[in-house]
């Protein structure tokens, strides 16, 4: 597969989950309004051939399924995403090797790295067409808006570059940005994110910040750039590992910033410190829309692009979002990596339904008494995007996680209220969750869902209901004798059992 977008899209249309759509429609809720339907329904990726006022084509629900991340990252289930996590693991917390094989599997992943350094394009795709000066106009860029009551036009899947003044380290992130005039855009990050560091530093340097934003890129790139995880490794390297091979990138027209050879689009521009302009609101993960915030103003001077450009994008919202798949497949990253923090842990999951990253759940091999209140506070602190977690639900190992019905029995069966809730009040929050009473503060809930042993309880747990082990064999034998062999046991649809799940 081609390491760039155009390959992606190919890819998809080989596998039939890529559907290209000739009728003329409208960047401004229209092709929100036809993709929230596709998401909602696990539909493919759509491509919109004909957009109103614009010359290039729109490409969209790319990352709207877990199975088409997967093959982003060139995996082909999410278990195999496990492997990558145990590498960034290993990286992370490097342990001397106790046996030659432990030795092996770390150089191994040593090779990887040296495999993943990025390399340089000195005649890249993204500088086939280049617009500077009075001809540049970000209005020729199909920019969607997609709910009503959107301040205007955004950039969503945009890789946002930047460098530390001071050590020349690069930051890639993923911002939203929203167009203010045919040569400007705010960007809106929050404080501790790289670009915000960056632009502090260049503050007190006394100049502007250098910003480059690649538009339409490898869909890995943006994995990369999306995933927490406190390595210090730069971005590109962690895409070169996910890949496996190093990044082809390409110096700015006019910035002294690198970005990806094959972006469709790139747009150059500075940041004056202190310059800033109203952002928002927009509709955001939360389901709700946010508020208005002063933002960075970017002022544009340079767009380079490939000769027939694509344009990528997505949109926030109450899940299934792209952004909620991107979760999932980043949670069976970050499971090898949680185990080394928290060696009890044996799985979690965070639930789409809850915002990606609102609720955990997590399973544990109990050994000892209060061992799952434990597990919960080390989850809190074992790494930064949790912090944000509001509740942690914490289970035998024999409980599947995914299952929310397992979890409920576990919830109803194994929880005191009075016993096993606890909660820590005024805790660092969210701003954009509007639950708390106060913004940016808040509580957290742990909830220990395992049975428990003495001293948790002063009475004997009763014995799990279990089949007779000889008659389940011997069952399983005769299956087919029974004349039930044409029947599929394992995939059972929920709304049989009183749900209703569309």
């Amino acid at each position: 597969m081609a390491r760039d977008l155009r390959g992606f899209i190919k890819l998809l249309e080989e596998k039939g989950q890529l559907r290209r759509i000739n009728a003329l429609v409208d960047s401004d809720l229209e092709i929100a309004e036809i993709s929230n339907r596709m998401l909602q329904a696990g539909g493919p990726a759509l491509l919109f051939e004909n957009v109103k006022g614009a010359s290039f084509p729109v490409a969209i629900n790319l990352m709207g399924t877990v199975e088409r991340i997967c093959w982003a990252m060139n995996r082909e289930n999410p278990q195999e995403l496990e492997e990558l996590g145990k590498k960034l693991a290993m990286l992370q917390q490097p342990k001397p090797p106790k046996k030659l094989s432990q030795a092996v599997d770390f150089g191994k992943v040593l090779f990887d790295v040296l495999k993943a350094k990025p390399g340089r394009n000195f005649f890249p795709p993204c500088h086939e067409v280049v617009i500077e000066g009075e001809n540049l106009d970000l209005n020729t860029l199909p920019l969607i808006r997609p709910y009503p009551g959107d301040a205007g036009k955004i950039v969503t899947l945009g890789l946002v570059i930047t460098k530390d003044v001071e050590t020349g380290t690069p930051n890639v992130g993923v911002y939203r940005l929203q167009l203010q005039s045919p040569t400007t855009m705010t960007v809106h990050w929050l404080s501790v994110r790289g670009g915000a560091r960056h632009l502090r530093k260049a503050a007190e340097a006394g100049g502007k910040l250098e910003i480059a934003i690649a538009l339409g890129v490898d869909p890995l790139l943006i994995m990369a750039a999306a995933t927490p995880i406190p390595v210090d490794l730069s971005e590109w390297l962690f895409a070169g590992l996910y890949g496996g091979s190093g990044v082809k990138l390409a110096k700015c027209k006019t910035l002294n910033l690198e970005v990806p050879a094959n972006s469709e689009f790139v747009l150059e521009g500075t940041i004056t410190p202190g310059e800033v302009l109203p952002d928002g609101p927009f509709g955001d993960h939360m389901g709700y829309y946010g508020g208005v915030e002063d933002s960075p103003l970017i002022r544009f001077h340079c767009m380079t692009h490939r000769q027939d450009p694509i344009y990528l994008t997505t949109f926030s919202g109450r899940p299934p979002k792209e952004e909620a798949m991107m979760a999932i497949a980043l949670n069976r990253i970050y499971t090898p990596i949680l185990r080394q923090q928290v060696s009890e842990i044996v799985d979690f999951f965070l639930p789409m339904e809850a915002l990606s990253y609102k609720a955990a759940i997590i399973s544990i091999e109990k050994a000892y008494p209060g061992q799952a209140r434990r597990a919960a506070l080390a989850f809190w602190s074992a790494l930064p995007q949790f912090t944000y977690t509001k509740f942690v639900i914490v289970v035998d190992k024999n409980i599947n996680i995914r299952d929310p019905r397992q979890v409920v029995w576990a919830l109803s069966s194994k929880v005191d209220p009075s016993r096993d809730v606890f909660i820590l009040p005024d805790t660092p929050f969210d701003s954009l969750d509007f639950a708390s009473q106060k913004i940016g503060l808040g509580g957290r809930m742990g909830i220990d869902a395992t049975t428990k042993i003495p001293p948790e309880t002063e009475h004997e747990w009763g014995e799990v209901l279990e089949s007779d082990p000889d008659i389940a064999a011997m069952v399983e034998r005769r299956w087919a004798e029974y004349g039930l062999g044409d029947l599929n046991l394992q995939d059972v649809d929920p709304n049989l059992f009183g749900y209703d799940m569309k």
